[in-house]
């Protein structure tokens, strides 16, 4: 267990870190946001296209791994659904949001560095898989179910769900992450190698993505903080902990994935909440101490419950 805790306890030693950065107004929010968007837009994108573009899948089907995760997300963001509006009695935008909230794993600014640190590159090769469709699949199941939500409480009816998913579409292209794991796949694919020089360059910045996401996410933790709601993110919050990575454990075993593979999955899966919670949030003007609390509660119990989770797994 003491093996286990200084795999994972640096992993929130650099948060606490950047949260210290800000907290001592050592440095202000703004260049954690400036550092978090070099780390977003450049350095875990060539990390990504690293590890896919070198990675040896050894034949293995993508299709089992998205069903274990996805199968954990939907129970527990039903879960943290029916717990905002049957349990708290809250409409149904907060009940979307604390599904998010509790099935939305950090698994670029966390899952990363921790599946890369604990598990190594045939973990990577699987979280890469699981990010090429995860903020795709998370996005829009969040987008949509929010634009039903408001529509049902406003009594409008639902814009197009075609005008919906385009505008999705559009920003996934755009999106840096999925650019560099679709040319990790091309250089994959087509079996090309970069050069001494252009190899030395990609590896050094890729090799500072995971420092640098984790220092970010701790100078922007400054802002969320935990904002009222502390009963109902109390249940997103161990949903998200336990209940989430439990499902997919639970379905890794009922489906047979590797031991590497489930290892690096229910790690990810039990991370924190990442702050795409908050980014719906904000999109749509709701729920934003629900999603501050969660992020903030996560993240402060994390370093215990990811020891204990990697503990159970023997990473």
């Amino acid at each position: 267990m003491s093996a286990i805790i200084l795999d994972v306890l640096p992993i929130f030693i650099l948060i606490l870190i950047g949260w210290v950065i800000v907290r001592s107004g050592l440095m202000a929010s703004n260049v954690g946001d400036a550092l978090s968007e070099f780390v977003f837009k450049i350095a875990v994108p060539l990390l990504l296209f690293r590890t896919i573009a070198e990675a040896d899948f050894h034949g293995a089907s993508p299709f089992r791994l998205w069903i274990v995760y996805f199968s954990g997300v939907a129970i527990t963001w039903t879960a943290g659904h029916i717990a905002a509006t049957r349990l708290f009695n809250r409409d149904e935008r907060i009940g979307v949001l604390a599904g998010v909230s509790s099935a939305f794993a950090n698994n670029v600014f966390i899952g990363l560095p921790l599946v890369q640190r604990t598990v190594g590159d045939e973990g990577l090769v699987a979280l890469s898989i699981l990010l090429a469709v995860h903020l795709p699949v998370m996005m829009v199941a969040g987008t949509v179910l929010m634009e039903h939500a408001e529509r049902k409480i406003a009594g409008k009816s639902d814009r197009s769900m075609i005008y919906v998913l385009r505008q999705i579409a559009v920003n996934l292209i755009r999106n840096p992450l999925v650019i560099g794991l679709a040319a990790g796949m091309a250089v994959h694919l087509s079996g090309l190698t970069m050069t001494a020089t252009l190899a030395t360059v990609v590896n050094q910045i890729a090799d500072i993505a995971g420092p640098a996401a984790l220092i970010s996410l701790g100078m922007a933790l400054e802002k969320y903080g935990v904002s009222g709601n502390l009963g109902i993110a109390s249940v997103t919050s161990s949903l998200k902990l336990l209940l989430l990575p439990g499902c997919v454990w639970a379905v890794s075993r009922l489906l047979g994935l590797s031991p590497e593979w489930t290892a690096a999955i229910v790690l990810t899966s039990s991370v924190p909440t990442g702050v795409n919670a908050w980014l719906i949030a904000n999109r749509f003007g709701v729920g934003h101490s629900l999603a501050a609390s969660t992020i903030s509660v996560t993240t402060a119990l994390g370093a215990i419950t990811v020891s204990l989770w990697a503990y159970f797994l023997g990473a």
